[in-house]
């Protein structure tokens, strides 16, 4: 599996779902709000590491789901 074939999402303790996904351009973070953000790898990283390591008390929970589409 490629990158760009799954989505991430990470969800608050108040159920505030962000989804990070990759594109031809790079990483963007979609906010609960809807807005969008770009994001490095890097970014990635540290916001998804923090909370399988069990440190971080704000993201509760981190999904990994294959694409069924491109965006």
């Amino acid at each position: 599996m490629k990158n760009d074939e799954c989505i991430i999402y990470a969800k608050s303790k108040n159920k505030i779902v962000q989804t990070i996904y990759k594109t031809k351009k790079g990483w963007m973070q979609k906010s609960a709000k809807g807005n969008f953000f770009p994001m490095t790898a890097e970014q990635v990283l540290s916001h998804i590491l923090p909370p399988l390591a069990g440190k971080s008390k704000a993201i509760l929970e981190v999904k990994a789901k294959r694409r069924t589409s491109k965006k």
